[in-house]
């Protein structure tokens, strides 16, 4: 088995499966019937996405594990996810601050992954970018509008961004599985993505007129560790909800 390939994959296919499901948590409770949709879209285009990855990380380990195998027998150590998409969704100016910051990375690290040495990966790249265009789009608009707003709606979006703004530093970490990644050609450094978002993510908060944290406070260590399998206590939340049905019923199917 290539096990950096695998465990990369399981960082991408982990990431949006969480963060899907934490977006689809607003379903049917968003601020507007717009937005409730729009949200609700998000998530199912991120839920695509985890099936491929995890569908092809399934492949690579040749262990005949598919991806609802992988998606819902495993605990929570054993998840790669990083720690920002499974931070509570809070308020929505908390949900819209966590989906901006990480859209953004989102999308400069797929338009890399398009031209990946794995063919494999660059097709999923590819195909998926397309989707994650429109994510990037939809939440700075709504980053900006909520910024710019009321100055309720200001300071409560000023706060939600920089509560989130500690998790992004573990998004550009380069450990050994990155590192191996990019010798193979297969993923950029992550180190690399950072000038690009942090410029993307720059002028969008100046537009919302709000203030941007200091880089420093984006890499504490305390706040990374997902990839290794170091979660915090929100994640067996979750996978206690989205895992229930299949530990009850073991093999059951529709």
């Amino acid at each position: 088995m290539d096990q950096a390939l695998f465990q990369y994959l399981l960082r991408m296919g982990d990431t949006t499966l969480i963060l899907s499901h934490r977006l689809a948590e607003w379903t049917g409770h968003g601020p507007a019937l717009e937005e409730d949709l729009a949200m609700t879209n998000v998530s199912l285009d991120l839920l695509g996405q985890s099936r491929m990855w995890l569908t092809l990380a399934g492949d690579v380990e040749g262990a005949s594990r598919d991806e609802d195998q992988l998606a819902y027998l495993r605990d929570a150590p054993e998840y790669r996810n990083y720690l920002l998409v499974e931070r509570p969704n809070g308020h929505y100016g908390d949900t819209i601050a966590r989906q901006y910051f990480f859209d953004v990375w989102h999308y400069f690290l797929l338009d890399a992954l398009r031209v990946s040495s794995e063919q494999r990966v660059a097709a999923i790249a590819e195909k998926s970018l397309k989707e994650v265009t429109y994510h990037v789009r939809r939440s700075s608009d709504i980053l900006v509008r909520l910024g710019d707003g009321t100055s309720e709606s200001h300071a409560r979006m000023q706060a939600a961004m920089n509560d989130a703004w500690r998790f992004v530093g573990e998004l550009f970490i380069d450990d050994d599985i990155v590192r191996t990644m990019a010798e193979r050609k297969v993923a950029p450094l992550h180190s690399q993505l950072w000038d690009g978002w942090h410029g993307h993510v720059r002028q969008t908060v100046h537009e919302a007129t709000l203030t941007l944290p200091g880089d420093d406070e984006a890499y504490h260590p305390a706040h990374r560790g997902g990839i290794t399998g170091r979660h915090t206590e929100a994640l067996g939340y979750i996978l206690a909800e989205m895992q229930h049905l299949q530990r009850a019923y073991p093999g059951a199917a529709w």
